[in-house]
């Protein structure tokens, strides 16, 4: 297969880019999204109906256990998907959920550094987190993408990466943002408003029932969105790898030389 077009893209062509990936290859981004969210989502909505998420501690557990782990597998395999399709080489849901579950541990403790730092950054000021969320915002693809790569190499490996293109990434993620939340809690607010108002003359029981009908509306919106947010942030990486780095060269050189 002949290498992909590689080249610097603009904001828009980021984004329009992560559409095309994303449509191109939504089956397989939402098998991963189903299987990875849907079982919480699942344990979710039974728990409320059973009298609330402390209703049963064990399954309390479960469910908060089964979050964690699917929503790890979920991130690495979204970003194996997204990569290798962007590189001209297609990878199934399956393939993907293999080689996402060894990255688990790393993208665990990447993230709880990225949200510690970040949270520090908060802490002193708005700026400052802001200005450490962008620079960080590419340490979940380095540590997926890159093998053997540390999850503290990898935020190192962000910071560098991102240095110099911090307005470029800022100006895509609340373009993002405005995109797919604006419109996510628009849509969810006003089903949420509509079902509460179908059952403001029921039973307790009927609040509940709107409860649950929220929730899951909210999940299944949710289940959508999930993927959009990592297909941009790989095709980013890769134009900032483009752009420092020649990876369009580096690729072609090795498809080269393969052939």
């Amino acid at each position: 297969m002949p290498p992909p077009a590689l080249r610097p893209l603009s904001v828009g062509e980021i984004l329009d880019t992560s559409f095309s990936l994303y449509r191109r290859h939504f089956a397989a981004l939402a098998t991963v999204a189903v299987i990875c969210t849907g079982l919480p989502l699942v344990l979710r909505l039974f728990l409320e109906a059973g009298g609330g998420v402390f209703s049963s501690i064990p399954l309390l557990l479960v469910y908060l256990l089964s979050t964690v782990v699917l929503s790890l597998v979920a991130t690495g395999a979204t970003v194996f998907i997204v990569s290798e399709s962007y590189l001209g080489r297609p990878l199934s849901a399956r393939e993907a959920l293999a080689r996402a579950t060894p990255y688990m541990g790393r993208i665990l403790l990447c993230s709880f550094l990225m949200a510690f730092i970040v949270g520090l950054g908060f802490l002193f000021f708005l700026i400052p987190g802001i200005v450490l969320g962008v620079g960080l915002a590419l340490a979940i693809p380095a540590v997926v993408l890159e093998p053997g790569r540390s999850a503290s190499a990898a935020l190192s490996r962000s910071w560098e990466l991102t240095r110099g293109a911090r307005w470029r990434l800022f100006a895509l993620g609340v373009t993002l943002l405005v995109l797919l939340y604006v419109p996510f809690f628009a849509i969810t607010g006003v089903l949420t408003f509509l079902l509460s108002r179908g059952g403001s003359s029921a039973v307790t029981g009927a609040a509940s029932s709107t409860t649950i009908a929220a929730l899951a509306l909210a999940g299944i919106v949710q289940i959508f969105i999930y993927p959009l947010f990592y297909c941009v942030l790989t095709v980013a990486y890769y134009d900032l790898r483009v752009r420092k780095e020649g990876f369009d060269l580096e690729l072609l050189a090795t498809s080269l030389q393969t052939a």
